[in-house]
């Protein structure tokens, strides 16, 4: 089976030999950028104390290189393993606003669609610059880098990252590109069974690995299905990103109710690592290339 290391381009060469003229460069200048929300934000200078409110943010601003900048994560920030000695800040369900405001930060950065636009908006009236993300597909993902080494003043290793990252990705695109199609079902919860609409970034992962989502058109981000509509499409896989436990229990209940789906039938339920397919980071291109080798293995069967 071909693995990706990645190929070094000649623009990243080029984007190497001036990496030292890049890091010096001026960062206490004033500057605007637009967030996610399409909202012009204002910093007088590059962000030094940062809070992520939400694991995948925290390990993007230390994918850009930003990471020494952080003073304050949420629950369950656990990659790298130096994100989980600092201190938190509640998670997305329970904030807690006294210790953010305590711990002094210039830049909040915050998930679209992870934390409530409520919380977001108490953080603004308590005079804290907020920065939302989002990203929809996976090439949203090197922008994000981009952006968040803008606001952290280390454009320079962000864009290292994200030229690594593009690199990686076109070389998946191109080994997947036009094959056979293979009907797909994600699995995010077992009960009720939950699962992604066409436009979640999961579903993007799906595309590139040449499988259909059978719940693509669902209107939501993310939706309930019910036992009638999972025989109606009838998946030829079903891709699990449940932690292992409830994974494997829901795989047993599937088993029993399901007998009649193809996927079922055929035994051909995957699972991958949440932390992987679910956090809008570098590391998803990891998930890729499980559900790519998964579909294929369907495909084959």
């Amino acid at each position: 089976m071909k693995t990706w290391c990645g190929a070094v381009s000649l623009p990243l060469i080029i984007f190497l030999m001036f990496l030292p003229v890049l890091v010096s460069a001026a960062t206490d200048t004033p500057f605007i950028l637009t967030d996610d929300r399409g909202r012009s934000i204002f910093l007088k200078h590059s962000a030094r104390r940062i809070i992520s409110l939400s694991p995948n943010i925290t390990e993007l601003v230390f994918a850009a290189g930003a990471g020494d900048k952080l003073v304050g994560v949420s629950s369950y920030s656990d990659y790298p393993d130096v994100a989980k000695f600092i201190p938190e800040i509640g998670d997305s369900s329970s904030l807690d606003l006294e210790r953010i405001v305590a711990l002094r930060p210039d830049l909040v950065v915050a998930w679209g669609s992870g934390n409530k636009v409520a919380d977001i908006d108490k953080l603004e009236r308590l005079g804290l610059t907020v920065f939302v993300t989002e990203a929809n597909n996976l090439e949203d993902i090197p922008r994000l880098l981009r952006k968040t080494g803008k606001l952290a003043g280390t454009f320079a290793k962000a864009e290292l990252a994200a030229n690594v990252y593009d690199v990686e990705l076109r070389e998946i695109k191109r080994h997947y590109k036009n094959r056979q199609p293979v009907g797909v079902l994600h699995l995010i919860w077992y009960q009720p069974l939950m699962t992604v609409s066409g436009s979640h970034i999961i579903s993007d992962i799906i595309n590139i690995c040449g499988g259909i989502n059978v719940f693509a058109s669902a209107p939501s981000l993310t939706l309930t299905i019910s036992a009638e509509s999972l025989l109606k499409t009838d998946p030829q896989m079903i891709i699990s990103s449940i932690p292992l436990a409830s994974s494997e229990a829901g795989a047993k209940e599937l088993w029993q109710r399901f007998p009649n789906i193809r996927a079922v039938r055929d035994s051909h339920l995957f699972y991958v690592h949440p932390d992987l397919i679910h956090r809008q980071t570098p590391r998803m291109l990891q998930a890729v290339k499980i559900v790519c080798t998964q579909i294929e293995k369907t495909r084959a069967g």
